[in-house]
């Protein structure tokens, strides 16, 4: 393999594999903890087993984007910031919401986490079509999630 293809794969592996650490130490601590299906749901609610599909999918997306940016030296103190503040943000959220049962307390943080996303998303659109375009199934999801959070707060307190 020709050097810029290795540093390349280096550079993509690197940013897709952090957040699918993160995600899988998130879901390794509240597995024990999950009980979406005993709780009264709003409509429209997923079953549980598509929230690990579409979550690796999204901090796939999240890593590619990232990795595009990185590729072309578009990563600055900003997006860092912004990237690794959301990255932390989502990981907390279902500590918050699943093992602690703070639902209420989930709900602001979402709400927190879906302007951290959108904030990211422009950023990236800033600096790269392409990496801000493949945030929006991100954006568009933490959306959904805030509803499914507010829903399951009113109709479980």
């Amino acid at each position: 393999m020709e050097e810029s293809k290795k540093e390349k794969f280096k550079i993509y592996f690197k940013a897709i594999i952090i957040p699918l650490i993160v995600g899988a130490i998130s879901g390794f601590i509240l597995s024990k903890f999950l009980d979406y299906n005993s709780l009264q749901k709003p409509p429209f609610a997923p079953p549980a087993i598509l929230f690990p599909i579409v979550w690796t999918i999204l901090y796939v997306l999240m890593g590619v984007s990232y990795g595009i940016l990185d590729e072309k030296n578009l990563v600055d103190k900003e997006i860092n910031l912004i990237y690794y503040f959301q990255l932390a943000v989502n990981a907390l959220w279902p500590i918050f919401f699943f093992v602690l049962k703070w639902r209420l307390f989930a709900f602001f943080w979402i709400v927190l986490l879906v302007v951290s996303v959108i904030l990211m998303t422009i950023k990236f659109y800033n600096k790269n079509k392409v990496a801000g375009l493949l945030q929006i199934p991100y954006a568009l999801w933490t959306i959904f999630a805030t509803y499914l959070n507010l829903g399951i707060y009113i109709l479980n307190s």
